[in-house]
């Protein structure tokens, strides 16, 4: 998977859920991964392993989040899912491109199992662009097919699209089509210029400021549709009016089972690791609650459009 974070939804006080990267073997080959080459370096993680990290995590999560790469390629998905309904996960999230609920048996299979939340990736409003980004042909049609089967079985769908210098000007036009799809929330995640996206960044990263109109343009067709409409990795000032939009403010404690390392704390990671502020951010009123932009973005672009917000306006 190409986000930086699983969607989420307003969680109870106190909740806390665990980001389960099942693997990174994916049936899609997106511009901007954030796994880069993590695919041919790691193999899927082991069931024993992963049945062994959800046994320990459950003494204190409340939700888990089966990712990686795509989970949906491994076979025991539907039992590593009633595994963890079996330890007493409230929220069961299958983060995903979307393409395997074009299987209306299978989506019904991970139901069965114990599934309640569901989070397909569509990164444009029409074939040709999604499926330009996903290197996925037919990619688009599943997906789509896949969230008709999904509302279909009465499911809670939270969308996640990636934000890219290709598709930041028809946000507006996606939103459509996620509201005519019946979603529940969509999420909009400026792109993380790490892995594939690092690599590609002059093709793949949009300028913040440039994007801005049509994020906002995004969420207002949202809102306006009794949807939940998210921001992720946009600074407050990139958003005035907006924002209650950034998802950062309601994403759980979460604990991050990466290739590499465990990230205990992905809030803490965020604050101090992955993001970053600029010189004048400290003049800005959302100076306490923004986290700033992921930093590899004004290392490479500097801090020009990230102007604070003073007291009563700019």
């Amino acid at each position: 998977m190409n986000a930086a974070v699983a969607p989420v939804r307003a969680e109870p006080a106190g909740s806390r859920r665990v980001d389960l990267k099942v693997g990174f073997a994916c049936n899609n080959h997106c511009a901007f991964c954030v796994q880069g080459d993590k695919r041919s370096r790691h193999a899927p993680r082991p069931a024993e392993e992963l049945r062994r990290i959800l046994r320990e995590e459950s003494r204190s999560a409340d939700g888990v989040v089966f990712t990686g790469g795509e989970p949906t390629v491994r076979r025991d998905l539907p039992e590593l899912v009633a595994y963890a309904r079996e330890l007493g996960y409230r929220t069961i999230q299958i983060q995903t491109n979307g393409r395997m609920f074009a299987h209306k048996g299978y989506v019904r299979r991970l139901v069965e199992c114990g599934a309640n939340e569901f989070s397909p990736a569509l990164h444009g409003h029409l074939p040709a662009l999604h499926d330009f980004l996903t290197a996925a042909p037919g990619a688009f049609a599943q997906t789509v097919a896949g969230i008709g089967n999904l509302k279909a079985l009465g499911q809670f769908v939270l969308t996640n699209s990636v934000v890219t210098k290709s598709n930041y000007r028809h946000l507006p036009e996606l939103a459509r089509l996620l509201v005519s799809l019946g979603v529940d929330q969509l999420q909009l995640a400026f792109v993380h210029p790490v892995g594939t996206a690092g690599d590609r960044f002059a093709s793949v990263v949009p300028r913040m400021e440039l994007a801005a109109p049509y994020l906002m343009a995004a969420l207002r067709i949202g809102l306006d549709a009794g949807k939940r409409a998210y921001t992720e990795a946009v600074p407050y000032c990139i958003l005035p009016g907006y924002e209650t939009c950034v998802v950062e403010r309601y994403i759980p404690r979460t604990a991050v089972y990466d290739a590499e390392s465990t990230i205990a704390d992905y809030t803490r990671y965020r604050l101090d690791e992955g993001k970053k502020k600029g010189p004048d951010c400290p003049e800005c009123v959302h100076f306490a609650e923004c986290e700033g932009p992921w930093r590899e973005y004004p290392d490479r672009l500097g801090w020009a459009e990230f102007r604070p917000v003073r007291a009563g306006g700019r």
